[in-house]
Formats: structure tokens, C-alpha cells, sequence
């Protein structure tokens, strides 16, 4: 059993955004809900699966007829484009992650590990939480509507990083890029 569990069933926002430069950023993810406000960090990695499998789920569900409330399409402009709320505390680093549709309440439920939690499971799997014995979740409950509005703003903050090399699909710098497609030669940006 883990040792702490932080609920937001109803969060007032749920959002992933960035600290620092494109390059040497520190991804977070961070849920509102009334006077209580988690800071959790990530890997920008993460964030991209999640986005990813969230917009995959309720594509799944609303095939599927799942659920019987009209699932949302995608949408094509972020409505929250804030900045994190402050302060900025890192409440902990994320590990496993968990998600699932919660058919009695129509919602997507997340289960944010730290990355603390003693188990192998990585990834999105099925965890069995009897053997988790430390650490700390953070669980949240996402109305379809508001799912969408986080795939949308996750996918605006993973482009926002650094260009990508056309040749060798590795992030450039500003001063230029070595690619090792091109045997090494640094082109600098124009």
C-alpha cells in the first residue's frame, strides 16, 4: 500500500508546462482543485505518452459507446494557455503512471506514481497497488472535456521544445547541430 495518496476528483486544472529554456527544461504536471495545488515532475517523454494515450483512450470509448455521455473530438486550440500556477514546488517525481476509464462517473482516472515506489512496472501496464509499499499517487479524475483540453495543451508544450534536425530527427541548438547524417558537418540555423 503506498504511503500517501494525493485525490483531486473534480481538479479546477489540470495542466502540463515547463521551468527554464528549450533544452534544459524541467516538465511538470499540476492539478488544482479549490486551495490544494500539486507540482509533480515529469520527463517530457511522459508527458507526450500520456497526452497520447489519454486522446487514444477516449477515442476507444467513444467508438466503443462506452460511456453515455458524448465524448468530445479533439480539439484544435488550447483554451489555458496560463502559466503554471505558483508556487512551484515539486511535490514529487512521477514513475509509473496508470490510466483508466471510470465507466460509473464517465471520467478518465489517472494514477501518477513517485518514482520512489519500489516495483518494476514502468510505462503504462497494469499495476497491482497490494504491492506497492511506499511512495506516493496522486490520482485524478478528468471529465472527457477536460481530458481533451489537456491533450491539447500536453502536444502545444512538447512543440514548443527545440527544432528538430530533418535529417537525423535529433533536437537542434541555437548555435547549430552536429548531424550525424550529414558526417558531422555543423550547419548553423538561418
Amino acid at each position: 500500500m503506498t504511503a500517501f495518496t494525493l485525490r483531486y476528483d473534480n481538479p479546477d486544472r489540470f495542466v502540463a508546462g515547463t521551468v527554464g529554456e528549450p533544452g534544459d527544461r524541467t516538465f511538470f504536471l499540476q492539478v488544482r482543485e479549490e486551495d490544494r495545488l500539486s507540482s509533480l515532475v515529469c520527463e517530457k517523454q511522459q508527458v507526450e505518452v500520456l497526452a497520447n494515450q489519454i486522446a487514444h483512450l477516449l477515442d476507444e470509448v467513444s467508438a466503443r459507446s462506452l460511456s453515455s455521455i458524448i465524448i468530445p473530438p479533439p480539439v484544435a486550440g488550447v483554451a489555458d494557455t496560463r502559466p503554471l500556477d505558483a508556487p512551484i514546488t515539486e511535490d514529487f517525481r512521477i514513475g509509473p503512471m496508470s490510466l483508466a476509464w471510470d465507466s460509473r462517473h464517465d471520467r478518465v482516472v489517472l494514477e501518477l506514481f513517485s518514482d520512489d515506489v519500489e516495483d518494476t512496472i514502468t510505462g503504462f501496464s497494469e499495476i497491482d497497488t497490494a504491492e506497492l509499499e511506499e511512495g506516493t499517487v496522486c490520482i485524478i479524475g478528468l471529465t472527457p472535456a477536460y481530458a481533451r483540453q489537456f491533450v491539447a495543451r500536453a502536444q502545444a508544450v512538447i512543440a514548443a521544445g527545440r527544432p528538430v534536425c530533418p535529417f537525423c530527427r535529433q533536437p537542434m541548438d541555437p548555435d547549430g547541430h552536429v548531424c550525424p547524417r550529414a558526417n558531422g558537418y555543423l550547419n548553423p540555423l538561418r
